[in-house]
């Protein structure tokens, strides 16, 4: 699926698209299952909510091997309508998938996810440029209600801002200081949400400042990112790196595989 030229300028001007209707409801229910599988997994690939054994996030959803190796989203991350949008907005055929995320915003609990640029943290990495790009998948009906995604239109062509690391919610991270982050504000559009029916899939340009607030809602909301990064600009080495399920060593250029995510396929495969 090749975007058009008006899609890519859009990419470009506010840092973000938004591609409706990119998985089908059968595809999405695939997904969740999924998610229900692994989370009955016991492994450091997964964060569990405190005292809960809900996981609140589960890593490295997309290689063929490991404790979180899932067949349909080995499939969904290099199928061409995910693949070639990520191609096309990078102006780049090798790309290899940096790390993916499957993120929960459980009910009534889940957290505050303050602002950021996400090159902040792959900067230490040791990725050199700020090139990726992450594709949103929304497996639930993100609301304002239930803490969808904001971005800040056309803030990543502020470039990459010095963050600062915080604890002070139930996530641990590097955020944007908040002298700098009223500043971009008070001269830049006003925050949008990134709201769309479950199957919708949103591109985001690694400097944009984004962020999620708490779901105040009844009901979980599951989202998966897949950050795709030119080969050329894969992490070089750095002291105690992060481990491999957050930061991937595995930099051979994807393959597009089949439209069909639901087929039959073999994680034995080398792609």
């Amino acid at each position: 699926m090749r975007l058009t030229h008006q899609q890519v300028e859009a990419y470009n001007r506010d840092g973000f698209l938004i591609l409706k209707d990119l998985f089908s409801t059968t595809e999405v229910a695939a997904m969740r299952a999924e998610l229900g599988r692994i989370q009955k997994i016991d492994t450091d690939h997964l964060v569990r909510e405190n005292g809960s054994h809900m996981a609140k996030t589960i890593y490295r959803v997309h290689e063929a091997d490991g404790p979180t190796a899932s067949p349909v989203f080995h499939a969904a991350s290099r199928c061409p309508r995910m693949l070639e949008p990520a191609q096309d907005l990078l102006s780049d055929q090798q790309l290899y998938i940096h790390h993916t995320k499957c993120n929960l915003k459980a009910a009534i609990d889940g957290s505050v996810w303050a602002w950021h640029q996400d090159y902040g943290t792959w900067k230490r990495d040791g990725m050199p440029e700020a090139l990726p790009t992450t594709a949103l998948i929304m497996l639930d009906e993100p609301t304002e209600m239930n803490g969808c995604l904001y971005f800040i239109p056309g803030s990543h062509k502020e470039g990459s801002l010095e963050p600062e690391f915080n604890d002070a919610t139930g996530y641990k991270f590097y955020v944007t200081p908040k002298e700098k982050l009223l500043e971009i504000m008070s001269r830049s559009p006003e925050p949008v949400p990134i709201v769309g029916k479950p199957g919708t899939v949103v591109f985001f340009d690694c400097n944009i400042l984004h962020a999620s607030g708490h779901n105040l809602s009844q009901h979980n909301r599951w989202a998966i990112y897949v950050v795709y990064n030119p080969v050329k600009n894969r992490c070089r080495d750095v002291p105690n790196p992060r481990p491999d399920y957050v930061r991937s060593v595995n930099t051979k250029p994807l393959i597009a595989g089949s439209e069909n995510i639901l087929g039959s396929i073999s994680l034995g495969q080398e792609t």
